[in-house]
This record gives structure tokens, sequence and C-alpha cells, in this order.
């Protein structure tokens, strides 16, 4: 993995235009800082549009979601900018924006999505 440096986290949070944004899921965009293999973390920015969500997943590793401008939401409660949440191993849980997001996810090892979540 080269380095890789953020100079302004508050800069993305005023123009996430300037990123390069894929598809991930329905309403949901992805800008990857970095990933390696199955089995290697990875980081990516993730920016929801309101209304959209990510359906229920189990985390095989740690992930930690820094929710830099909107709010997310899951089964467990809403969290709004500047809330740092942190998913322990073999947690499950969907996520919503009913008003959309920009967020900065770490992720120890990749998420199961279902069927795989049992």
């Amino acid at each position: 993995m080269d380095r890789v440096v953020i100079p302004s986290l508050a800069r993305i949070v005023a123009d996430p235009d300037r990123l390069p944004w894929r598809p991930l899921r329905p309403g949901v965009e992805i800008h990857v800082l970095y990933e390696g293999g199955p089995d290697d973390p990875a980081a990516a920015f993730l920016r929801y549009q309101p209304g959209a969500s990510v359906p229920r997943h189990r985390h095989v590793g740690p992930e930690h979601i820094f929710v830099l401008a909107g709010a997310q939401q899951d089964e467990r409660g809403r969290y709004e900018a500047g809330a740092l949440v942190v998913n322990p191993t073999g947690s499950e849980h969907a996520v919503s924006s009913p008003e959309g997001c920009l967020v900065l996810a770490l992720w120890d090892r990749p998420v199961l999505f279902e069927p795989s979540v049992t």
C-alpha cells in the first residue's frame, strides 16, 4: 500500500465532488483510499444520497466510521457529523441516511453481505 495523506478533511467535506466517486449501492458512492486482498484492511469515503441505505451486513473485523457531514443511522442509533462509531468484530447492522451523509470508513477486514449473514 502507498502512503495516503489527506491534507484537509474539511476541504473534502466542503467540496466532496473534488473526489472521483464510483457507485457502490443505489444512492451510495465510494472513493477508495486503499484496499488490498480479501482479508486486508481498507479505507474509503462513502457518500450517501438522501434516503440511501446499505443492507444488513456482518463485520468480520472492526469497522470505524467517522461521520463527516449529515447523519447516518442503524438499529442502534443515529450518528451525526462529528460522531465516531466503532462496530466490533461479529457485529451486524443495516445503515441508512434519511438526509444524506459523508463518512470516512476504515475496515480491518471486508464486510459480509446477506445472504452470507446468518
